[in-house]
């Protein structure tokens, strides 16, 4: 087992060649680049959001509301409204019924309490840990706890990268399964295509606060290692 920070370890930065995966699910771009005036950058303090406030009577954060009717029913096919919107330096999914209904500053939050919102949540968080208000996303849309003081402490060396204008490549969202689902846990598995060819990796998600939030490991990742796959037999597909 390799040992040090999880994003100098070679296995998770070319996972079956995908260098370019980490850069969409880790949301880190330059993760072997020195000290430079940029890091300092990436020390942001983080600022005020919704989810830092008082929730309404039914622990929802204000001015949030979803359609939570499917319930625990784990989905067969993606959501019929679903949409793409540019974020960082991916395109991610987005739906009107599953969410996120919010958009609010760096903030994309209001998932729908099922097994379809963890799944949108799953591929939105972790993308948006690129840019400059990561500190903002990771307060209020990561778990506390050990993990996230291990991926304050590893992220804050490494520089911002807020769009796509470093011609950095990447991989895209193509597909996801909900491995296992309960009202207060879920586990994601995301499926991405490079020009290498497909991988997979998982996002642990928690019910806190009143929205989904990424549960990360104790040593800091909010992913699990990024394996190639051979098929996309048990994703479903988005489409694209």
């Amino acid at each position: 087992m390799e040992s040090g920070p999880y994003y100098r370890q070679r296995s998770w930065q070319l996972s079956a060649g995908f260098l370019a995966v980490v850069v969409v699910v880790g949301g880190i771009v330059t993760l072997l680049s020195g000290p430079d005036t940029t890091t300092a950058h990436a020390n942001a303090a983080a600022t005020a959001g919704p989810l830092a406030g008082p929730s309404a009577k039914d622990g929802r954060p204000r001015g949030c509301t979803t359609d939570d009717s499917a319930g625990t029913t784990l989905p067969e096919k993606a959501p019929q409204d679903v949409g793409w919107r540019t974020l960082g330096v991916t395109r991610v999914p987005v739906s009107e019924s599953a969410g996120p209904t919010r958009i609010q500053g760096p903030l994309w939050w209001c998932y729908a309490h099922t097994p379809t919102g963890a799944a949108l949540a799953a591929h939105v968080i972790p993308s948006q840990m690129s840019g400059s208000d990561w500190r903002t996303v990771t307060e209020q849309q990561v778990v506390s706890g050990r993990g996230r003081d291990m991926f304050e402490f590893q992220r804050a060396t490494v520089q911002n990268t807020d769009s796509q204008s470093s011609g950095t490549a990447v991989a895209s969202y193509v597909g996801f399964s909900v491995s296992s689902y309960t009202h207060e846990a879920a586990r994601v598995r995301l499926l991405l295509k490079s020009a290498q060819g497909y991988a997979a990796t998982d996002i642990s998600l928690r019910w806190s606060g009143g929205d989904w939030k990424v549960q990360p490991d104790d040593n800091g990742s909010l992913h699990s290692p990024v394996s190639a796959v051979q098929s996309t037999n048990g994703f479903i597909l988005w489409g694209i």
